[in-house]
Parts: C-alpha cells; structure tokens; sequence
C-alpha cells in the first residue's frame, strides 16, 4: 500500500529512465538549470509528500471500491464496528484502541453538517477534521467540546456565508476535500455493542439537507487518478500537481509553490512535464531521494529522547507547522493523521533503554512502571506494538495488538505495586500472559498513546520537556 513506510520511501528512488510528467514543449530558457531542478525536486518532494500521502489513502477510502479499503463514498460516514488488526494496511502505525468512523468530505458544493450525540463523559471520544494538507483544523469531542450533542458545521476554503442557527462552530478546511476521523474508546470487548450505539448517533449531512432547502449544484466530476505503490515511484510530482488543484495557497506556502511551477508543478507553471532529458530525471531522482533522506533522518532524531522514547508534539493545524515542511512531513510519515499532542501525545521507540534496536527475532523484553507512575492522562493510555518495517499491526496467537489502561484490572502486578510488561514474540508463560505484548519475530516500532493527558505534574506535557517520563525498555533474555 501506499503509505507502507518502504514503498513511500521507493517513491524517491526513481529510475533515471522513468517518465515522470508529461509537457508540452520544453523551453530550455524557462527551465531551471540541472542544479536548480534538483534542489526544487527535494524541497519540493519535502513539502509534497503529506499531500500524496493523503491522497493515496483518500483514494483507497474514497474512491476506489476494489482497493481492498474502501470505507464509503464522499460525505458518507463509514463506522468500523471493531478496533484495526493486522489486515489493515492503508494507513501506517494505526490506533487498535478505539474503533474508527471515517467520513471523507468533499466541500465544493457546500459545507457539510456533522451531528453527534450526547456520550457518557466516561467515554472518551474525539473527531479530528484533517485536511488535505495533513492540517488538523478542529476538533470535537470529550476534551474540546465536551459530552453534550451538538451540530458542527465544516467549510470549504473559498466559503462565504452565514452561520445558521443550531450550528455550534464552524471549521474551515484549507483544502476542497478533508476527513473527518472519529475515535470512539472500547472498554473492552463486551462494550462493542455500546460502541455501535454511540456510532450509530453519529450523523453526516449537507448543509442544504440540514437547513432543508434545495441543494446546490453539483460540483463536476473528478476523473481521480489511480495511485499505488508502482505509480507513485515514477509519479509522485503528478500527484503532488493533482492535489494542489484543490488545495489553494496560502501566504506561507507561496514561495516554494513558485519554485514548484519553475518544474512544472501546480497552478501557475509556464508549461506541463512530458519529455524531460536524461540528465533532468537523473536530477529530480537524486532531489527526491535525497528528500526521503532527510525525512527519514528527522523522522528518526524527531523531539527529545527519554529512556530510548522519542517525545515530541508533532502533528497540528497551519499555524504549528508555520511553513515548517519538514516538520509536516515528519508527522505525516511518522504516523499520518496523529492527534495534536492536547488531544494525545505519542512517545515512540525503535531502541532499548540502552539505545539497541528491539528485535523480537534477538530478545525478550520488559517495560516497568513503577507503582504510583502509570501513564498520566485525563482518559486512557495504551502502548501498541508493530512491524518494525512496515509500521502495520502484527498477527499474533492471541490476536493482542495493544495494552492499555482499561485491561489493567485484568493484569498482574508486582509485590511492590509496579507493573511489568512482557514484549516478546514467544509467550512468556501462562502465568505471565495476561501481560504480554506479542512482538514481531524481527524489528520491533513502540508507540505509546496518551489520550487527553493531564497538563498538571506528572505531565508528559510539554512534549519532551513534562515532569512525566516513559520507562525505558530492558532486555530480559
């Protein structure tokens, strides 16, 4: 799948000989020089990869009915009545805590309405608005609006209008199309049925329904371009251009969109890509690839390390990211459609305590918190396990993806009141089962989840600088 972390990184590994656009006539004089091209591709390649990144899952979610994803069309809402395994692959290191709804919004025509019901404030839940930008412009939910029902109204980026009355708050997309990510919490797996309740009370409409008026016309069809991982290793900047058409610029993005039209990217170039030379695709490759370099690296020194844990708040709305395109970027690949770190904050590790890389296929592990020093969160915490190199779910004998705080009154702890978590690939022992994490049988990726942590000490908050720090982990055979 697209957002594999492997085959995203086979993006910038273009063949020299690929064809990666289609122009017109090339005027040698409005094309910048095989430096300058190569400098464009990576910065451009920098700034692009969370627009295609979202558009390949876009496309799975959205679009294409055979993709093997597919959620429901646009402005429809797609519950999930179950927590994602390891047969969901289209979107990299993915939540098993809480079961998803999705609704994919198109906004050309008109806003669109978003009602949910009132929910037990035990309950945590949350609906993130994420445009195409990778933006995360609003929230409702337990912590930002509150358990009482209520009606939200989402805007596109050019519109113009009055507020009606019953409408709580409106939320403006930067882009013509934006998802809306529902997070409902499980208790456990008798509460399924609670879920599908409080899942069935969400509701999706357009505002011309809402108001009960006569919609306006629609907006034209989109003759949306396949992607998959072949595709986009030779047309990344054909994607990038498709999503720009939708995604118009905003002050800080107007520099590197100017250097994007010098290669004939996005609204205002002087000509379209079609037969570049040898030497120019070399270029762009390199550019590219040495793009992905960069990301990988940050992805890889991103916050602050405590205990082998990287903490950082990485993913947020334009104003966080403030034209930071190497920021944005590593949200996007470090876990596309993260929460603000207010709505929850993700300590990550490859490593141990020592700085070793976890290996199931190598050691066994522990994680230790010490009594009184669980996760501190307003909701609930978890610690999820995956593929080191796909970053996807693991299948296990036991079918455990995560541990989280609601499985506590199940587990047991130690005489001196800490609680130790088993990380291997083999079970520890029936004795020990009810605490272990099932590891892959090979590289190992942690994240932890924080939901609505506490902003008082002990704190994770702010990331990588809290009072709060998670424990590190420790080789144990």
């Amino acid at each position: 799948m697209l957002t594999k972390r492997d085959l995203l990184r086979s993006a910038a590994v273009i063949a020299a000989a690929a064809t990666i656009v289609k122009p017109s006539i090339l005027v040698a004089q409005s094309y910048p020089d095989i430096i300058d091209a190569k400098n464009i591709a990576e910065e451009g390649f920098i700034y692009g990869l969370p627009l295609v990144m979202n558009y390949g899952v876009m496309y799975e979610y959205a679009v294409d009915r055979n993709s093997g994803q597919f959620k429901a069309p646009f402005n429809e809402i797609k519950n999930e009545p179950n927590v994602f395994t390891y047969k969901d692959t289209a979107i990299v290191t993915p939540n098993s805590d809480t079961p998803y709804s999705f609704v994919w919004l198109d906004l050309r025509a008109e806003p669109v309405v978003l009602s949910v019901p009132a929910i037990d404030p035990k309950r945590y839940y949350s609906v993130m608005l994420c445009d195409g930008n990778t933006y995360n412009y609003g929230y409702i939910g337990t912590r930002a609006t509150g358990s009482e029902a209520g009606d939200y109204m989402v805007v596109g980026p050019d519109w113009k209008g009055d507020t009606p009355a019953g409408i709580k708050q409106v939320f403006r997309s930067s882009t013509q199309f934006s998802v809306a990510g529902y997070r409902t919490q499980l208790f456990g797996p008798d509460d399924l049925d609670n879920v599908k309740k409080v899942q069935a009370g969400y509701k999706v409409q357009m505002l011309s329904a809402y108001l009960k008026q006569t919609p306006p016309a629609a907006a034209p069809a989109i003759d949306f371009p396949k992607i998959d991982k072949e595709l986009v290793k030779t047309n990344f900047f054909d994607y990038l251009d498709f999503a720009l058409q939708y995604a118009p610029p905003q002050d800080n993005e107007r520099e590197i969109r100017a250097k994007l039209a010098r290669i004939g990217v996005g609204p205002g170039k002087t000509f379209d890509f079609k037969e570049l030379s040898v030497e120019h695709k070399l270029e762009l490759a390199l550019g590219m690839k040495e793009g992905q370099r960069k990301v990988d690296e940050a992805v890889a020194n991103v916050g602050k390390t405590i205990n082998g844990w990287r903490v950082s708040g990485l993913p947020g709305d334009s104003a966080h990211y403030n034209g930071d395109w190497l920021k944005r970027a590593v949200a996007a690949q470090a876990g596309i459609y993260g929460n603000d770190p207010e709505e929850a904050t993700y300590p990550f590790t490859r490593v141990d305590s020592d700085g070793q890389t976890l290996d199931g296929s190598k050691h066994n592990y522990t994680l230790t918190f010490p009594a009184g020093q669980l996760p501190p969160v307003n909701s609930f915490w978890s610690l999820t396990i995956y593929d080191g190199k796909s970053q996807l779910l693991i299948e296990n004998p036991i079918n455990r993806y995560l541990i989280n705080s609601p499985m506590l009154p199940a587990m047991k702890t130690n005489a001196d009141g800490s609680l130790t978590l088993h990380i291997q690939n083999k079970s520890p022992g029936a004795d020990k089962e009810a605490n272990w994490l099932p590891a892959p049988d090979g590289p190992i990726y942690l994240v932890m989840r924080l939901y609505w942590p506490k902003t008082t000490p002990p704190s994770v908050l702010p990331a990588g600088e809290g009072t709060w720090a998670p424990p590190g982990i420790v080789v144990s055979s």
